[in-house]
């Protein structure tokens, strides 16, 4: 009993920084405080004595505003941060090393007696404030849980959900396209099957300079070639770990990192710049024919891109 509490102190010590000492972890996190109150009312409702666990498991609520049933299964290192409002239904499970943050609900969407009606989570999964995971399914390993989402489906392992109801966001597998085609070379391009040259390639000669021609990165040239199904489903840039373990700078106390936008507000801000960059060769298109003397009425302004990406964000 007294490795695991250390166990428990041990974790919170290592993923709150606001945590300075044993002693103030001890008692001054409730989210502990719960724990080892459900470790005894989970023992007394093990043992069948079900008003004894559930009287038990009150006098937690009173004292520490995390309401966990009973008849919870939760496992080693759980972090419950801040957690006031956190709700953990009967048949919920919880795997080790998870970090579950304030007003979180792990709750329940049928009300049929004696099956399995809450999630459960695996082992070392993040769930963000104010997260609701509703139903009797289970969220994989090393998932994260973004704030305020409301997942109602499975999440695969290393996957994170976000939004209302929630997207999945997969890890890029950058080795997936070769695994699928054994290894050979894709399709040409369309400008290599068109006679053209790619001007991206190092050993393309320099094309002679036009008013719609500008030096495009190379993110933005493979724009035009990159179908939106495809921006929809990208997710992280780091691919998961081999082993499935997470390293510790990956740790994002939300459940979000910087990392994880929304698939949406990534497709639109490739619109925005796309859109902006065909605008700018149109105004030099319309200047060469000025200049060749052939008149345009244009009264349209200049597409501002960078406001429309703040509105977007």
């Amino acid at each position: 009993m007294f490795d695991q509490l250390r166990e428990d102190i041990a974790c919170i010590h290592e993923r709150d920084p606001a945590a300075r000492s044993r002693i103030e972890i001890l008692t001054c996190y409730p989210g502990l405080h719960a724990i080892l109150v459900h470790r005894l009312a989970h023992g007394l409702w093990r043992r069948g004595w079900y008003w004894a666990g559930r009287f038990t498991s009150h006098l937690g609520r009173l004292l520490t505003g995390i309401e966990i049933h009973p008849g919870a299964r939760i496992g080693r290192r759980v972090f419950i941060d801040h957690g006031f409002g956190v709700v953990i239904g009967e048949t919920a499970e919880i795997g080790d090393d998870c970090t579950i943050y304030q007003g979180v609900t792990l709750g329940g969407t049928r009300l049929y007696k004696g099956e399995k009606r809450h999630p459960t989570l695996e082992e070392g999964v993040v769930v963000g404030a104010g997260a609701q995971i509703l139903g009797g399914f289970t969220v994989g390993a090393h998932a994260r849980v973004g704030s305020n989402a409301v997942v109602i489906k499975p999440v695969p392992a290393g996957a994170t959900a976000v939004g209302n109801p929630a997207r999945v966001i997969l890890p890029e597998d950058h080795a997936a396209p070769a695994a699928a085609s054994g290894g050979e070379p894709g399709p040409a391009p369309a400008s290599a099957a068109s006679g053209r040259t790619d001007a991206t390639r190092p050993d393309a000669a320099p094309a002679a300079a036009s008013p719609c021609q500008e030096d495009i990165p190379p993110s933005q040239s493979e724009w035009a070639a990159r179908p939106l199904q495809e921006l929809l489903q990208r997710g992280r840039t780091e691919p998961a770990p081999a082993d499935g373990a997470v390293p510790q700078e990956d740790f994002a106390p939300y459940g979000v990192g910087r990392a994880d936008d929304d698939p949406l507000v990534k497709v639109l801000h490739e619109l925005i710049n796309h859109t902006a960059q065909q605008d700018a060769r149109i105004q030099r298109l319309c200047s060469a024919l000025e200049d060749l003397g052939q008149r345009i009425e244009n009264g349209q302004h200049p597409l501002d891109a960078e406001r429309l990406n703040r509105m977007v964000e």
